[in-house]
């Protein structure tokens, strides 16, 4: 594979050629002098030059470089690849977006398919040759856990319309970024000489304490010890203690022992990785996880602020919302600054119905005002429409139910909303703090409790719910871990006054403020974006 270092070691010969022939035509009155490109976009180390002016004199333009973009689909994490693909589009490089038949269309219905920024590439595959239904092409269509471990085998055969796609190009694409999941993508880059970068979708944090597991051994010492025995993860910056059921890790469950040993080595095999955060919130941990991986990491988010507007805003590729955007903001118009809390699960996770009564009796005995998301999924049964119907019926005016999806990005920035209960996924913490706004955690799987810790105990924006065992993804409600008590009592404690209430949003705010600037034309992520593209405008598969 052609190496992100050779590719420097070419450009560095082109560029100083163009150089000599720039000061040759001015007579030798002035030399340029080169900035050779930096591989890691963390180093104190002079950036390259801006384009312009690596082609001042030229007659000719190179094309743009040409990023193809391969999400896991799951709507966790084809989300940030969209807004990912869209902000290198914004900047003038070419991004297309591989998808499965069902996100294609669900991208397209949701206004996502603009050819002038983002292509969609539309690839098939047989879920039912693995015994999933043929529709089975985004997790939220598992409705088994059984399914999990096919769901990711089936992904697999992705890799042979990907390969045919990529070598039908021409010319190649620049560089491949594909999420960790998706280790199948390395042999067709690799294949192909054209660089890889992984998309991972956690926190620095999470993804360190995974790295420092794998490579201390953790995983196998915590597999042999008691359920409720803490382990201190070694050589992060931070204090941090999992147990059996919170072990950092993918692909860590019976079962998942080669695809987790095909993601390791494809990770390790890659030119970098791109994470959807931004320096100020996770400095330490970012250059912890740069040192452990031997790698860039490139921090480029937070992605969800790049469209601000109401259209980005409220689809971003999602379902249709059960309310409408409107009703929901002249709902929120109503209600005082900062005193609705909002509460949504993520995509994945569904609460059977004891689970969902308790919620509902806990924001109900809380008092305070609430936006609910519940999935169509949860009301599947008529106990549990019945129910809902009788819970907004108590609380008409300080309450709303939303049914199936709601805009969570026009959500959190609205003025009204002071509070989130998260199942702490990464988009959704990520999304709550880029918009200044606390949280109640309740996580649930994966990387959720280690992203609890860092809100909680690192960044000091987060309240437990006091959730503590690992769930099932899709059956939660064996032993009811959250009770009305619990939330009413988290509820309260975030929303009201006192001292431990301000710092929480005071820090809330303040990492908000960071966010907005790390984006901006001079912040950190900015920049640092314009940096990857430059590594790319003469490498990849243009470069041989």
């Amino acid at each position: 594979m052609l190496r992100l270092r050779e590719v420097f070691s070419k450009l560095e010969m082109k560029e100083g050629a163009e150089q000599r022939g720039v000061a040759a035509m001015a007579g030798g009155a002035a030399t340029t002098t080169f900035m050779s490109l930096c591989v890691c976009p963390h180093s104190t180390t002079t950036m390259a030059p801006t384009q312009q002016a690596l082609t001042a004199g030229a007659t000719a333009q190179p094309p743009p470089p040409h990023f193809v973009l391969v999400p896991l689909p799951a709507h966790g994490h084809l989300i940030p690849m969209v807004d990912l693909a869209r902000l290198l589009a914004s900047r003038g490089a070419r991004a297309s977006l591989v998808a499965t038949p069902l996100n294609a269309t669900r991208l397209r219905d949701g206004g996502v398919d603009d050819q002038a920024l983002l292509e969609i590439v539309e690839l098939s595959y047989s879920p039912a040759d693995y015994g999933l239904p043929p529709d089975c092409q985004n997790a939220d269509k598992i409705t088994d856990n059984a399914q999990l471990l096919p769901f990711f085998l089936a992904l697999r055969e992705l890799a042979a319309p990907f390969d045919a796609y990529v070598r039908a190009l021409a010319p190649r694409p620049s560089c491949i970024i594909s999420d960790w999941f998706n280790s199948w993508t390395a042999g067709v880059a690799s294949s192909l000489a054209i660089p890889r970068l992984f998309f991972h979708g956690p926190s620095c944090f999470f993804s360190l304490c995974d790295l420092k597991a794998t490579t201390h051994g953790l995983h196998e010492r915590i597999a042999a010890a008691d359920d409720r025995e803490q382990h201190a993860v070694p050589g992060m910056p931070v204090s941090v203690k999992v147990s059996k059921g919170r072990v950092p890790g993918f692909f860590i469950s019976p079962g998942c022992k080669e695809l987790r040993e095909e993601a390791m080595a494809a990770m390790r095999a890659s030119d970098g990785v791109v994470v959807n955060t931004f320096l100020d919130l996770e400095d330490k941990f970012v250059a912890c996880y740069e040192e452990a991986l031997g790698k860039p990491v490139w921090t480029l988010g937070p992605f969800c602020l790049h469209r601000r507007d109401a259209e980005g805003m409220a689809s971003r590729g999602g379902d249709k919302p059960g309310v409408s955007e409107s009703a929901i903001t002249a709902w929120l118009d109503e209600q005082v600054p900062d005193s609705v809390v909002y509460v949504s699960f993520g995509s994945v996770a569904r609460k059977l119905p004891k689970q969902l009564f308790e919620i509902g009796h806990g924001l109900e005995d809380s008092g305070k005002p609430f936006l609910w998301v519940v999935k169509e999924s949860e009301l599947a049964s008529s106990e549990a429409r019945e129910w809902v119907e009788a819970l907004e019926a108590r609380t008409a005016g300080r309450g709303l139910v939303v049914r199936g999806w709601a805009p969570q990005l026009a959500v959190l920035s609205h003025r009204a909303v002071g509070g989130f209960v998260t199942h702490c996924g990464w988009n959704s913490m990520l999304e709550s703090i880029a918009h200044g706004v606390p949280v109640v955690t309740w996580p649930h799987f994966s990387d959720q409790f280690l992203n609890e810790q860092l809100a909680v105990d690192v960044l000091g924006v987060g309240l437990p719910v006091g959730a503590t065992t690992p769930v099932m993804i899709l059956d939660d409600d064996a032993a009811v871990p959250v009770l009305r008590e619990d939330i009413a009592r988290a509820v309260s404690a975030l929303m009201d006054g006192g001292e431990k209430a301000e710092v929480r949003r005071r820090k809330a705010k303040e990492y908000g403020a960071k966010a907005r600037r790390a984006m901006e034309k001079g912040g950190d992520s900015y920049e640092k974006l314009q940096q990857l593209i430059e590594t790319f405008i003469y490498g990849g598969g243009n470069v041989r």
